[in-house]
């Protein structure tokens, strides 16, 4: 994966820092991170500037249409790559309705969102919410964060310490992450969902689902017919293949994310990319993301000619450049 540059990152307190005696930075290291650590942490001075940008908008918006949470965040915030899909509403007169959580997890919660212009239809979006720094679970970190560097060595030292302001970064981290493989493998045509927009630690994105709601369904609850099974087999290592040729594995692949709607793959839960040539640990990723899911296709009773995994590792190493 590319190198993603923080200098926007800034801790706002930095300048301070600077200038101040090593004994009294020691100080204050050892009560924000030591004697504190169930605090929300320093903000991001990215994260600072977006939540001054929230209340300012809020106090100067009109009143909301009923039900609704929010105005529309496009304003401010990273778009999706061009050309947009149809159905992506860039108008700042919508607003956003929230229906109800898709999805829990250690790291993120995902919800399900309504963006539209009062009075006329709009459009359903999944909204990704990254986790505050002190609920996030962080043991998973350290591997696919090889390969990713920032410039700043005080932040690779918060980030490796996992200071409070280390762990905010991480959690900006992980939404531009994905946010980028997401508009990345978009562009080449890979079967992900759409990314509307980031801004902060939150991601929209398309959702999968029916109008009503009903989002689609995980690989993992699927019991395909044999025809059916060979299909996702074959739409499954084309994505594979896809994202190999852009030098990248998914780094936690497994049937459970993996949806499938109307008969189509789409890939999920991609903030743990991984370049597999970049990162030390690539190979062996990739490895296991193969392992992972032909051991799902095998114990569903796929062919043996077809489940060659060392073969497909190969395949795709080959296409990848790694070998």
């Amino acid at each position: 994966m590319q190198e993603h540059d923080f200098d926007a990152y800034l801790d706002f307190e930095d300048q301070a820092e600077r200038s101040a005696p090593r004994r009294r930075r020691r100080a204050r290291a050892r009560i924000d991170d030591e004697l504190q650590p169930t605090r929300s942490g320093r903000l991001t001075e990215a994260e600072r500037e977006r939540l001054a940008r929230v209340r300012d908008d809020a106090e100067a918006a009109p009143e909301l249409p009923p039900g609704a949470a929010r105005w529309s965040t496009w304003d401010g915030a990273e778009h999706g790559p061009r050309p947009r899909p149809d159905w992506v509403i860039t108008a700042l007169a919508a607003a956003d309705t929230e229906l109800g959580i898709l999805k829990t997890g250690k790291e993120a919660d995902v919800y399900l969102l309504e963006r539209a212009i009062p009075g006329q239809p709009g459009c359903l979006l999944a909204a990704k919410r990254y986790r505050a720094g002190e609920h996030r679970m962080f043991h998973r970190d350290a591997g696919y964060l090889e390969g990713r560097r920032m410039r700043r060595s005080r932040e690779m030292r918060a980030i490796a310490n996992r200071t409070s302001f280390g762990r905010n970064l991480i959690a900006e981290q992980w939404a531009v992450a994905e946010f980028n493989a997401l508009s990345r493998l978009w562009t080449i045509g890979a079967p992900v969902p759409y990314p509307v927009q980031r801004e902060g630690t939150e991601l929209l994105m398309e959702y999968l689902g029916t109008e009503d709601g009903d989002a689609a369904p995980r690989l993992a609850q699927q019991r395909p017919e044999p025809d059916e099974l060979v299909a996702l087999w074959h739409q499954l290592t084309a994505a594979l293949e896809l994202m190999a040729i852009e030098g990248l594995t998914h780094g936690d692949l497994s049937a459970f994310n993996v949806l499938v709607q109307d008969g189509q793959l789409m890939l999920i839960d991609l903030p743990q990319v991984v370049d597999v040539v970049a990162n030390p640990r690539g190979v062996e990723y990739l490895r296991r993301d193969v392992r992972n899911i032909t051991e799902w296709f095998v114990a569903r009773g796929l062919p043996a000619h077809l489940a060659d995994e060392e073969l497909l590792v190969e395949e795709l190493l080959a296409a990848a450049g790694a070998r």
